[in-house]
């Protein structure tokens, strides 16, 4: 006998049973061998393919309250987290203050005091707004962790930019989230980090870069810099860039071994050569320690390029 079909809101991700009841569909149908049962009351059908806030929407359809969190927003939403993060793979769940925990298998529960605005729809799904996430955040990430997660979100690149992007948040934003929640846990650790948040860095690792700079005593540098070409079009753009003295800072992360990131990259140095500016390219082991090697290559580079220590 034929299976009953799932309509199309509940074949492309996963699904509660009580959503199931909603829908119409018979208890019978939800316990079929072609749905796989993921938690109680939950199901996901096979190859459904889903994703991001897709692929956890049953969780928020258990009640009328529940909002995905935490490490779990920060992934949906896209942020910038350490490598220990990847080691966490729970769903991070939160109901508000007054409320029970969320506890099932494979589920990290949260109670939080959520204002108005906290929480927002995103794919038919309730998640912590960007804002929301950057101050949950505060409770789990170190200070430097948590700058490259502020980094993350504020990012944005103009339609000058090979590929321009979007913020999802602003500093101004993010600092009225914390105004409205004065006694959150951590609230110091997450206004000392969006004192040090800035608009232009795509990776940690950037951020990192910018960080290590600036502490061992150089300029901060300035990124979202563009480099223009003798015709007036845009050639170069720098991770991080010290315009004044025709300095560029690249962070070559694992992808650029890669044979055509590579060869990118060597067009990359001639380009900025041709224009009259020196790149200084970074690895992952000059961010390394408590005295990361880039400053020194940072400075010495600065130096010969005019800059005078203060």
């Amino acid at each position: 006998m034929r299976r009953l079909e799932l309509p199309t809101t509940l074949a492309e991700g996963s699904f509660s049973v009580l959503a199931a009841d909603a829908a119409g569909i018979p208890r019978k149908r939800t316990r079929a061998q072609d749905l796989i049962t993921v938690s109680r009351g939950i199901r996901v059908p096979p190859g459904c393919g889903a994703h991001g806030a897709a692929a956890l929407r049953a969780y928020c359809q258990l009640d009328g309250c529940t909002v995905l969190c935490h490490l779990t927003a920060a992934r949906i939403w896209r942020v910038g987290l350490p490598p220990w993060a990847d080691c966490d793979w729970r769903i991070h769940l939160a109901r508000p203050r007054g409320g029970s925990i969320p506890t099932r298998a494979n589920v990290a529960g949260h109670r939080l005091a959520l204002r108005p605005g906290d929480v927002v729809m995103l794919d038919g799904v309730r998640v912590t707004s960007p804002e929301r996430t950057y101050l949950d955040l505060a409770a789990t990430l170190a200070l430097d962790d948590l700058v490259a997660a502020g980094d993350s979100l504020v990012s944005e690149h103009g339609p000058e930019f090979p590929s321009p992007r979007a913020a999802l948040a602003s500093v101004e934003t993010l600092n009225r989230m914390l105004l409205q929640h004065p006694g959150a846990r951590h609230i110091r650790r997450a206004r000392e980090a969006l004192g040090l948040v800035r608009v232009g860095a795509d990776s940690p690792p950037e951020t990192r870069l910018r960080l290590a700079v600036v502490r061992g005593g150089l300029p901060e540098p300035e990124l979202n810099h563009v480099v223009w070409g003798p015709a007036g079009a845009p050639e170069l753009w720098p991770d991080a860039a010290y315009p004044a003295y025709g300095v560029a800072l690249q962070y070559d992360g694992l992808h650029h071994g890669g044979v055509s990131q590579h060869l990118r990259d060597i067009r990359r140095a001639r380009t900025t050569e041709r224009l009259g500016w020196c790149e200084v390219r970074v690895a992952r082991d000059d961010l390394e320690g408590e005295c990361p090697t880039v400053v020194g290559r940072v400075r010495r580079v600065l130096l010969s390029r005019g800059w005078t220590p203060r």
